[in-house]
């Protein structure tokens, strides 16, 4: 292979393709070398080009896809809250652009064909092909825009030249790699069906398009709203942009930041409520099912096996234990969660039910002693999801599977070093439980994993519009309103507001800050509902990033808690369990090498950082280049002559990231 074919790799991680997917035992093709005339000329070939992208979605186990943030806890201590342990890289990292390549070979060849009408087929499927297409890329560069913010715009395959490579390496401001993804979720939406061509909703549809426009134009009018007057925005104080001379004299397309903030958010409001008011939400019976005959909608979503039946589920994956696609969410979801555990300042997010925070008069809270009173008279999305001993999550076919906890232990192990049986916080969500043993063989679960949900549209579309007009409409409240009841949640939305103490949930949720600051109570309140309503499915990061709320943590680090091991419940329970299994034996002392629990002089909760002394014994903190992932020093090497600064590159580095490999961010 060519030494520019390497280069070519390594600069914009460009793979090279072959033309049967299906037989990786193939010569590897360089891209120069294919003959457009050979493929793509019929829809057949489109359907099965296009199915081949699919593996990019976000596809994440419903119980712990918010590892590493507030609302849930793993065993292992997360370097981007720690002094000096998250460091640049020397090679790879975001800087990756193979998948890129695949799409755009696609649509630079298929688009003008189509046109020419050289391709065979129902021109209505080979459109929702290349709609399909067009939605990858943009999901392909939105990627790059939350993982490193300025970005290349690739729109095409690239020649194996060094000069051309180096050219396509130069970093887009932000907003014009944003406008872009909803140039191309717009080409989808136009193109796509309404429907998904296979009628279980396992491929793409116009209103999954129409949902990701929405994420991706309140993620960057979130963004340009809180980090405004800073280095990560375009043409703020410090942006490295400006030491290009393609980005010099940079101007909003909109002719402001302002005006860029807004038109980021009208464009979310409209794209959200396109979906929101075509799509009802999945119902919940309020009843968490424990045997045959019992049955609630909104927890077995889920689990399901076929998720084609909830007119919520927007898109899903689906899984055949007959053709070898497996997944363990099965197992994971009714044991320990992987050894993730939900963090006491998420179950104190959640409201009671007659709408109030657990701190208010007249709350009704039952004290957190235990988990059962914990969940007693609380959000449903507490009661239904966060686990309690003794609750029983299978009863179909239990003779069956080598994996899975039919019954729920008698108390949380807290103990555990392995990740398999460690409920690391106390806490544990069940989200994705199916009650058919059956799918309990280790890596043998076949129910399907939710890749976008209809709620989200009516979330976007509460957030936005507040965020633009500092106040909510009709559709707005009727929105949230429809969120609340389905959570069991009293809908008197203002006695929430009135009844929420700022000061108070700055304690346990992150999503009360922003740049530092308290947020007003409704806004606030916005983003608990949000928080509750996806806990565990993966949006968290994402969303404490554009609000920017870690900046609290540079000068006062948090402490992670769970369950209160040391209050008047837990142990002596702990302590009658010990005397016939000494695995239940609590034993603190941070310099004693047996201790498995953190002590009751730190807290009365569990703190799983402070059983030893961790990187994060001190509490969570933060840096602001944290905000922004750094590149890695190896693309800086390819794209420059120099050396030393690199100055000579198109590429600039992150905001507080060095251009030293290994070391970690300055600020």
């Amino acid at each position: 292979m060519k030494l520019t074919n390497n280069f070519f790799s390594l600069i914009l991680g460009i793979g090279m393709v072959t033309l049967s997917a299906c037989n990786d035992k193939l010569d590897i093709v360089p891209p120069s070398s294919i003959t457009p005339e050979d493929y793509l000329l019929e829809e057949s070939q489109l359907e099965a080009y296009t199915i081949n992208r699919y593996g990019q979605l976000p596809v994440n186990d419903p119980f712990a896809s918010d590892n590493q943030t507030d609302v849930q806890a793993g065993m292992s201590v997360p370097a981007k809250y720690t002094k000096g342990e998250w460091k640049v890289d020397a090679t790879g990292g975001d800087w990756d652009w193979g998948e890129m390549y695949h799409i755009n070979y696609f649509l630079n060849n298929v688009v003008p064909r189509h046109a020419q009408g050289e391709i065979s087929g129902d021109p209505d499927m080979i459109n929702h092909y290349i709609g399909e297409m067009y939605f990858f890329r943009a999901l392909q560069h939105y990627k790059k825009l939350v993982a490193i913010g300025d970005a290349p715009i690739v729109t095409r395959t690239y020649k194996d030249e060094k000069a051309e490579l180096v050219e396509a390496s130069k970093r887009m401001p932000r907003t014009e790699v944003a406008r872009f993804i909803i140039q191309d979720l717009d080409s989808a939406i136009m193109l796509m069906k309404q429907e998904s061509p296979d009628g279980k909703r396992n491929r793409l549809s116009k209103p999954v398009a129409q949902l990701l426009k929405s994420r991706v134009a309140l993620f960057e009018g979130t963004w340009l709203k809180y980090f405004k007057g800073t280095a990560f925005v375009p043409n703020g104080p410090g942006w490295p942009g400006a030491s290009k001379d393609y980005n010099q004299g940079y101007q909003f397309q909109s002719g402001s930041i302002d005006n860029e903030i807004n038109w980021f958010l009208e464009q979310a409001i409209q794209a959200a409520d396109e979906v929101a008011s075509n799509f009802t939400l999945t119902s919940n019976t309020g009843i968490l099912p424990q045997g045959v005959g019992e049955s609630n909608p909104f927890v077995e979503m889920y689990g399901a096996i076929d998720m084609s039946i909830y007119d919520e589920v927007l898109l899903w994956k689906a899984y055949d234990k007959g053709l070898g696609i497996t997944n363990n969410i099965p197992v994971n979801s009714s044991t320990s969660n992987l050894g993730v555990g939900v963090t006491k300042g998420m179950v104190d997010t959640y409201l009671m039910k007659n709408g109030l925070p657990w701190y208010a008069p007249g709350s009704g809270y039952h004290g957190d002693e235990s988990i059962a009173d914990v969940r007693t008279d609380r959000d449903d999305r507490a009661y239904l999801f966060l686990k309690e001993p003794g609750q029983i999550n299978m009863w179909i076919n239990t003779n069956m599977g080598t994996h899975g906890a039919i019954v729920e232990p008698f108390l949380p192990n807290i103990t555990s070093g392995s990740e398999q049986f460690r409920y690391n916080t106390g806490y544990t969500n069940r989200k994705g439980v199916n009650p058919d043993k059956a799918l309990c063989d280790n890596w043998g679960g076949y129910n399907g994993c939710i890749v976008y949900r209809a709620v989200e549209a009516y979330l976007n579309y509460i957030e936005a519009y507040y965020e633009r007009y500092q106040s909510l409409d009709s559709k707005a409240m009727d929105y949230w309103k429809r969120i609340r009841e389905r959570a069991g949640v009293d809908t008197d939305i203002q006695k929430t507001i009135d009844a929420t103490d700022m000061s108070k949930e700055a304690l346990a949720n992150w999503g009360a800050y922003s740049a530092g600051a308290l947020v007003d109570k409704t806004l606030y309140n916005i983003r608990r509902e949000r928080c509750c309503e996806f806990m565990a499915e993966g949006y968290r990061m994402d969303d404490l990033r554009r609000w920017r709320s870690l900046d609290q943590l540079i000068n006062q680090p948090y402490h992670i808690e769970g369950m209160k091991i040391w209050g008047e419940y837990y142990p002596a329970q702990y302590a009658e369990a010990a005397k016939t299994d000494k695995t239940y034996e609590l034993i603190y002392g941070v310099d004693n090498p047996e201790a498995n629990v953190s002590s009751p002089e730190l807290s009365k909760y569990l703190r799983p950082y402070q059983i030893a002394r961790t990187l994060a014994y001190d509490g969570f903190t933060w840096k602001m280049a944290h905000y922004l992932n750094p590149i890695a020093i190896k693309h800086f090497q390819l794209t420059s002559e120099a050396g030393g600064d690199y100055a000579d590159s198109p590429i600039y580095q992150n905001p507080g990231w060095p251009l030293r490999a290994n070391e970690a961010a300055e600020e």
